[in-house]
Order: structure tokens, then sequence, then C-alpha cells
């Protein structure tokens, strides 16, 4: 797992007006806290911590920099705008190499079930126990050639050497339902529209009187009509 080396700055001013010069200045207020120690009030190049986050992930490890000393920290919490995506603030927690920390990690879907099968996500992140400088970005669930009932349950995931899983091991992580046949979805349909109160318009019926093999004349049009009696009287 890669670190990403940023410089900090720290804040002696806060409050939402403070924030909001910091982030006009090209930086992210932030707060570093951790192994006993007073929280430390800083701010982070936006654009290198965007990166970091990008290239990183969720659980980017990253060596800040302050005022010449480095300290290892994790991202525990990010706020960002929901219209704009700019990161407002940052919650750093402080690790030491090979000290465990347990994270919340990114579930990933990768190949396609049978034919017959539909893949049901029911968890998007699972928790897991390890090395704060080891930490997984994803965990890749393979679901090619699964079937309907042939479940993936937390126990079930491939975790990273020396990583323990905290999240239930019985808890559903992806379900497998079968795909529903043709018949299946019109009669849900006609379910739907009768509760709707919708009625299905009837096929086409052959006019009153007239057999399926009987020819039905077409009317003439009137202009015809009157060439013929004109015919007629003439």
């Amino acid at each position: 797992m890669a670190d990403f080396r940023l410089v900090a700055e720290a804040r002696t001013e806060f409050g939402k007006g403070s924030a909001r010069r910091t982030r006009r200045a090209g930086r992210v207020p932030a707060v570093l806290y951790g192994h006993g120690q007073d929280v430390v009030h800083l701010s982070l190049p936006a654009r290198e911590f965007a990166a970091a986050l990008r290239n990183g992930g969720s659980n980017v490890l990253l060596t800040v920099v302050l005022d010449g000393r480095e300290e290892l920290a994790l991202t525990k919490s990010v706020q960002r705008d929901p219209l704009t995506r700019v990161h407002e603030h940052v919650d750093l927690l402080l690790v030491r190499r090979g000290e465990r920390t347990t994270v919340d990690v990114p579930i990933v879907i990768v190949g396609e079930p049978g034919v017959d099968a539909i893949a049901n996500h029911q968890l998007n992140t699972v928790s897991i126990e390890a090395d704060a400088t080891n930490l997984p970005e994803t965990i890749e669930v393979d679901v090619t050639g699964h079937t309907a009932g042939q479940n993936i349950t937390a126990a079930d995931l491939a975790l990273p050497a020396g990583a323990t899983l905290v999240t239930d091991p019985e808890a559903l992580v992806i379900g497998f339902l079968g795909a529903p046949t043709a018949e299946a979805l019109e009669a849900e349909l006609a379910e739907a529209e009768a509760e709707a109160g919708i009625e299905r318009e009837e096929s086409a019926e052959p006019a009153e009187g007239v057999g399926q093999g009987d020819v039905v004349a077409e009317p003439q049009d009137q202009g015809s009509g009157e060439s013929m009696e004109s015919a007629e009287k003439g």
C-alpha cells in the first residue's frame, strides 16, 4: 500500500468563515488526532489530497508533514459538498507502522453470474482489522457462474494476508436470485395493471354476421356513385 506525502499548514482560525477562506486558498480544513495526543487543526493542499483519494482509495495512507515533522495518518471521515463535490473537511487518524486498525473496505463485484441468475448486492463494505500500512483499497468478489441460491457471505471473502474479518461472518454480501421467465413477467404485469384498474384492450373481433372466410365489399366513394348515377340517366 503506497502512502502519499502532503505538506500541511497549521490553522489558528476556526469557524465557517475561516473554513471558506481556507478552501478559497486551494486547501482543505482538517483535524489530526489519535494516540492520546491533542487534536491538531491543519489544512491540506486540495489538489494533492484529491489525487491521493483518487489513487489510494478511501483508506489511503498519508504522510502528513507539519512544521518539518512527519506523521502517518488515515482518512477517517471526508465531508464533500453534494453538488460541487469539493472536499470541505477531513478527519485524520494518527497511526504507526505495524499498528493494526479497523476500517471499512468497499466491495467490488467482478464477473457475471449464470444466465438464469441475478446478483443482489447486499453489503457495499465490510469491516476488517489489518496493519495500518497494508490496507486494501477494495475487496473483489468474483460472481462468475453463480446460480440462484449460491449466495456469498462475509466469511467467503478473500481477505489480504494478515487481515481479520470484523463484520459478522454470516452477513450476506451478495445474494443470487433466479431470473424471471417471460411468463412470470407477463403475469406480474397483468396483476399490476389489474391492481391499478387498467383494462387491457381486446383483440379486434370480426363484424357481426361476417364469417372468417367471408369477403366484405368496400363501400364506393361518393364520386364514383355520382358518375354511375349520371351514366344511368344518360
